[in-house]
């Protein structure tokens, strides 16, 4: 079983696109679960499904094109920008890892604005992130350097 969490405001533009991710991704071996602004509110469910990987998809101002995708390594956290959350994801996980030996992935796409409607660029990363997800190609995602 896979976990995927997807992080975000859906009011605020390409903020939206982690719960979007979350909203429509299907696929076999795969729980998908909109977390909105608070995924700690999901650790338990998390924790109950026991999972062999975690996906959390956020937008995330990483400097980059709008639309651009990478994993983000735990130890450059600090090198993107998660605006939305109320508690940061490095502590989120942190959590995580205390309570399950889940592989932890996070995955970030850099936003265009965060406002009115969802661009373009982000809603189609947001495609190419569901295709790799469910190809089991999330290793092939550029990781942030």
């Amino acid at each position: 079983m896979n976990v995927l969490l997807g992080v975000g405001n859906d009011m605020r533009g390409d903020d939206g696109v982690g719960v979007y991710i979350a909203r429509k991704f299907k696929a076999d071996g795969w729980v998908s679960m909109d977390c909105s602004t608070v995924p700690e509110n999901y650790l338990g469910k998390v924790i109950k499904y026991r999972p062999e990987r975690l996906v959390i998809v956020d937008a995330a101002e990483m400097g980059l094109k709008a639309g651009e995708i990478r994993r983000i390594p735990k130890d450059k956290m600090g090198m993107a920008s998660f605006s939305t959350h109320s508690l940061p994801l490095s502590i989120f996980i942190s959590h995580v890892e205390r309570n399950c030996s889940a592989e932890i992935t996070v995955i970030g796409i850099q936003p265009k604005e965060m406002y009115g409607e969802m661009s373009e660029e982000v809603k189609k990363a947001g495609e190419r992130v569901m295709k790799y997800l469910a190809e089991e190609r999330i290793d092939e995602i550029e990781e942030l350097k």
